[in-house]
């Protein structure tokens, strides 16, 4: 570890040099499959050309003015998002992390100005939200919350996946704002909640004056075979949080919101200096568009179920593998035991893979993944598991 890094990550023996679609290449020319996308940032896989084109031409021309003056592509890319998302309005940031905090404040504004005096938001055991103190407070995994306390108060948190512990909620408590919720669980393990969850939720909300706040920070951009997860339930929150893939690997996040949530945050009220700037936004318009012209969203509906499907068939028989699960291009492979150490034997192997929650093999591809590096992936990992859970 140089010595001028904090040393707030355990970093692999690998430094890349390049990449190019779904390959990255490191400093001594081997090449490696990547089926993480920098944990699901680059959905267009590496050096898109029309990411790289947007940035090059925006780098010459314009990269940083402030928002305290009007930025034509933010207010673009504002338009096609709400557009495609069925949102009324947009703040743009810097990381999930930071459009998260926006949902936050934005629920507690709208709890003071329904006059309740300490607004509280519900989430979800097992949930990830970022760590900054607030959204480390939001999140549900006691691990990384260790060592930081005194933690933000006003959450209230329940069982992932479990309306009746929300409904409970809602009958003894009268200070809830919101609910803070991802629609599948990244960092706590690929968690697919029931498959009316979502609609549940919204009539939860509805009911008592609650945002539906979705965090689709992992989950947006195409990856799980809609643009947005939350289409797959035929439902449109309050509130919805993105990053990661928005900008192909710019820093980029975006609180959206509509109907009254939309009207909540003011002049004065919250600001970034960076954020929705010229380049991230020429990026993300890059993205979308490339998204949206392509069908990727379908092309990891598709995708994700035939990997999920020759998963299965590889892996049907071995000893050691709970479950296999997933919506499109977001796949859990759960294990009996422990098996971080995988993440390092792959990539001795050429394969770029992760461990959530200790126990699952976590994959996220680019969404362009073709056919055949499909095939190599369940062939190559299929392979790995099997003599990892023999050994």
């Amino acid at each position: 570890m140089p010595q001028a890094l904090m040393a707030t990550y355990n970093r692999l023996p690998v430094s890349f040099q390049r990449g190019e679609g779904t390959w990255l290449w490191d400093s001594e020319g081997k090449r490696y499959l990547d089926a993480l996308s920098g944990i699901a940032v680059c959905g267009l896989g590496h050096a898109h050309p029309a990411v790289s084109k947007a940035l090059c031409q925006q780098a010459g021309e314009l990269i940083h003015t402030s928002n305290l003056y009007h930025i034509p592509l933010q207010e673009q890319l504002g338009d096609a998002l709400t557009r495609v998302a069925q949102m009324e309005r947009v703040f743009f940031s810097n990381s999930g992390a930071e459009a998260n905090e926006t949902a936050i404040k934005l629920a507690r504004l709208y709890g003071h100005r329904k006059g309740i005096e300490k607004p509280a938001i519900l989430v979800m055991e097992g949930s990830f939200h970022g760590r900054t103190l607030a959204t480390l407070s939001a999140t549900g995994n006691r691990k990384v919350q260790a060592g930081f306390e005194p933690l933000v108060q006003g959450f209230a948190r329940v069982p992932f996946g479990d309306i009746e512990s929300v409904r409970a909620v809602a009958e003894h408590s009268s200070n809830i704002v919101a609910v803070l919720v991802e629609p599948i669980q990244g960092e706590g393990g690929i968690n697919i909640p029931p498959e009316h969850y979502l609609a549940q939720l919204r009539a939860v909300c509805d009911q008592h004056q609650w945002l539906l706040m979705l965090d689709e920070i992992q989950t947006g951009m195409g990856r799980s075979g809609r643009m947005f997860s939350y289409q797959h339930s035929d439902i449109t929150p309050d509130v919805m949080t993105l990053a990661k893939g928005l900008g192909n690997g710019v820093p980029i996040g975006a609180c959206l919101a509509r109907g009254d949530a939309a009207e909540v945050l003011g002049a004065g009220s919250h600001g970034s200096t960076f954020g929705g700037n010229p380049l991230a936004c020429a990026a993300a318009l890059a993205v979308l568009e490339t998204l949206e012209q392509e069908r990727l969203p379908s092309r990891a509906e598709a995708l994700g179920a035939r990997l999920l499907s020759h998963f299965a068939d590889a892996l049907s028989d071995v000893a050691g593998i709970e479950e296999i699960r997933g919506q499109g291009l977001l796949i859990g492979i759960e294990l009996d035991r422990p098996c971080t150490e995988l993440v390092e034997l792959a990539l001795k192997q050429g394969l770029l893979i992760n461990v959530a929650a200790e126990r699952v093999v976590r994959l996220l591809p680019p969404l362009i993944m073709t056919d055949a590096e499909a095939e190599q992936l369940v062939e190559q990992l299929s392979s790995l598991l099997k003599d990892f859970l023999d050994s």
